[in-house]
């Protein structure tokens, strides 16, 4: 799905920073595959929605023939598909690392 040409806001309650990340999981049931959305969220909150994404996944219940992938930070760039967003693996490195350092 194309990012709607308004302007899309960080899902952290009382945050008013754009989004500029996704967190998301790719998805499927065998036939289709899409982006399973875990928050939009800003370069503050990146972390916080990175680990709740990750959180959640590990929740996920799925039926035979669905795949889940783990959850990833992927660049929004206004009018791109989910296909065409860029996965941002060095980052999600450093915050897993991060957060493995302080538990």
């Amino acid at each position: 799905m194309p990012m709607p040409p308004y302007q899309l806001y960080c899902t952290t309650k009382d945050c008013k920073h754009p989004a500029t990340y996704k967190i998301a999981a790719r998805w499927s049931d065998g036939v289709v595959s899409e982006l399973k959305t875990y928050g939009l969220c800003c370069e503050e909150c990146v972390a916080t929605w990175f680990l709740r994404g990750r959180e959640s996944f590990k929740k996920s219940r799925l039926i035979p023939g669905e795949t889940l992938e783990q959850p990833g930070i992927y660049r929004l760039h206004r009018g791109e598909r989910d296909q065409a967003l860029q996965r941002l693996t060095d980052l999600e490195e450093r915050l897993a690392a991060a957060t493995n350092a302080t538990l």
